[in-house]
């Protein structure tokens, strides 16, 4: 019997490499039992939960007007879809995190490559739904583009972002602050 040997790939560590290949986008995709009327209703109240917090300013979220009363593209059951730009990520996900209740949260990058967002780059919150991967593209010829108007995201102006020296100098500040704090590992030399 042959045996297949496992490969353990390589971690990308090139900063203009990671910081240009990074994604500026992310959707959320909040599941429901369709059989369920309670799900749905806890569905619909976190909804309606993010919009008035987005309303209000605590963070960028912007769910999609529709919810979906059936299984629709690769989602298997009820869902209704969040769109977030990189900048909100870290709320939206603890907002999400503490307040989902028993609902399941599918969370990709929006990139070119769908198919792959939705397979591998793809995490949950709660318990994992099968989803129907066949019906998406494998690679797009752009990154879908949703709410330019908002200048977030993908959207986001060159000129707002920070430069490889910039990030070069704010790293090796704070490499110079750990340095100090026994209990962090210090970056390899080379």
């Amino acid at each position: 019997m042959a045996r297949i040997k496992s490969v353990t790939p390589t971690p990308q560590d090139d900063l203009q490499t990671v910081v240009q290949s990074r994604t500026r986008e992310w959707h959320f995709h909040i599941y429901f039992l369709l059989q369920s009327p309670t799900e749905k209703a806890a569905a619909l109240a976190l909804r309606d939960a993010v919009l008035r917090l987005r309303r209000d300013g605590a963070f960028v979220a912007v769910p999609l007007h529709s919810v979906n009363e059936y299984p629709i593209g690769p989602h298997p059951a009820g869902s209704y879809e969040i769109w977030v730009p990189d900048s909100s990520f870290s709320d939206v996900f603890f907002y999400l995190a503490c307040n989902r209740g028993d609902l399941s949260v599918l969370i990709h990058p929006l990139t070119k490559q769908q198919r792959r967002d939705h397979e591998s780059r793809n995490g949950w919150l709660g318990k994992p739904w099968p989803i129907y991967l066949d019906g998406l593209p494998r690679e797009s010829e752009e990154v879908p583009l949703q709410y330019p108007e908002l200048r977030l995201g993908w959207s986001s102006a060159p000129e707002t972002e920070i430069s490889l020296d910039e990030r070069r100098e704010r790293g090796a500040k704070l490499e110079a602050l750990l340095a100090r704090d026994p209990e962090a590992a210090p970056a390899p030399t080379d």
